[in-house]
């Protein structure tokens, strides 16, 4: 089984559009997602791969999008400003530093397209999510990827020393696919110490599960940065497609400059309900870490190190070829994510509901007897 990550499922759109408006079209074409797997025990498959939430919008966000659906026939363009303003005011932003877009991955692809180039690099960790290096590379532009440090952290040093010529340094907080945090000083280090002319991009996709300050206050304060937030991660609406870019309105206008789209207005009056329940942040976030400890705590018992993780996936270094495990653990009905080329051995692994994990460690127990933790 060749598993598909979200990184070639869901630019294609957003990528092509801008490649037409740039000349600069996508090197590869868009797959299309591989079959279900064998069903579970439930008579479903179990899919932990690919770091979707499996509690899907909330109750509030679900009744917002089905009230809003007779009136689906007209665009509803008042709503963006509803949903940039709310942000906006919970974070203590100007209106102005708000764009919003559907999903996160736009406004990375266009972060590409208008910081990189032929003479201007991109700087990444590895692994990450690639999706921006892609891009980057496609638009003419050498990728710098520096590895990350022992913890799972940002090596921002090398970062900031991988390229003179960086057009854009991008930093994914807490990091995908690892789950792990890069301390915000080490961050605001980078900021600071960045190359001349460069614009650091600061993916928050994941920032909600964490206990780590947002780098939002850099954005009201003027610098060189755009933070990205998404409404697929806690908010569990992957599949309705929303997503923020945060930043002085002249970076802003640089992204925009590759055109726009009406947003749909189900995802558009979900993600207000959204950002206007407060208990539903908090929860989700302890759930998922109790979820999620609990699995890594399991897995390092049996001797199967993992790396620490303030996100709602993990890294699991199963001790054989990474991809043939995601590929046999499929098999018997539960989706994993896959490895990274610099990580063979590693795989990650979405945190899913109680019962799915509890599904998810019977049959890695299955594939991947216990050995001693210093295995």
């Amino acid at each position: 089984m060749s598993p598909v990550s979200r990184r070639t499922f869901l630019r294609g759109s957003g990528l092509a559009a801008a490649g037409l408006a740039t000349g600069v079209l996508p090197g590869t074409v868009m797959a299309l997602p591989p079959p279900l797997p064998a069903a579970g025990a439930d008579g479903s498959p179990v899919l932990l791969n690919f770091n979707e939430c499996p509690l899907g919008p909330s109750p509030a966000a679900q009744e917002a999008a089905r009230a809003i659906l007779p009136r689906g026939g007209r665009y509803q363009f008042g709503l963006r400003g509803e949903l940039a303003a709310e942000f906006a005011r919970q974070q203590g932003l100007p209106v102005d530093h708000v764009a919003v877009y559907a999903g996160s991955s736009e406004p990375l692809d266009r972060a590409a397209l208008a910081f990189t180039g032929p003479d201007r690099s991109l700087v990444l960790p590895d692994p990450t999510f690639e999706a921006v290096a892609d891009t980057a590379a496609a638009h003419g532009a050498r990728v710098h990827r520096v590895p990350l440090l022992a913890d799972g952290s940002h090596d921002v040093r090398a970062m900031a020393a991988a390229a003179t010529d960086a057009g854009l340094l991008y930093a994914c907080n807490p990091n995908n696919p690892t789950g792990s945090v890069t301390a915000r000083g080490q961050l605001e280090w980078l900021l600071a110490n960045r190359p001349a002319g460069s614009v650091l991009l600061v993916d928050e996709a994941y920032i909600e599960y964490s206990g780590e300050r947002s780098m939002l206050d850099h954005v009201r304060a003027g610098a060189d940065l755009v933070v990205l937030r998404t409404f697929s991660k806690i908010y569990g609406m992957a599949g309705m497609r929303l997503g923020l870019a945060l930043g002085r309105p002249d970076l802003l206008a640089k992204l925009a400059a590759f055109g726009s789209n009406p947003l749909p207005v189900t995802a558009l009056a979900a993600g207000l309900a959204s950002l206007r329940d407060p208990g539903l942040v908090p929860e989700r976030r302890q759930a998922n870490a109790l979820i999620r400890e609990q699995a890594i705590a399991w897995l390092q018992a049996r001797g199967y190190p993992c790396l620490p993780s303030q996100a709602n996936c993990f890294m699991v270094d199963v001790g054989s070829d990474g991809k043939a495990f995601s590929a046999a653990m499929a098999d018997r009905g539960v989706l994993i994510g896959r490895a990274w080329p610099v990580w063979p051995t590693r795989v990650r692994v979405t945190v899913g509901t109680a019962g799915e994990m509890a599904r998810f460690r019977e049959v890695f127990a299955q594939l991947a007897p216990a050995r001693s933790a210093a295995a």
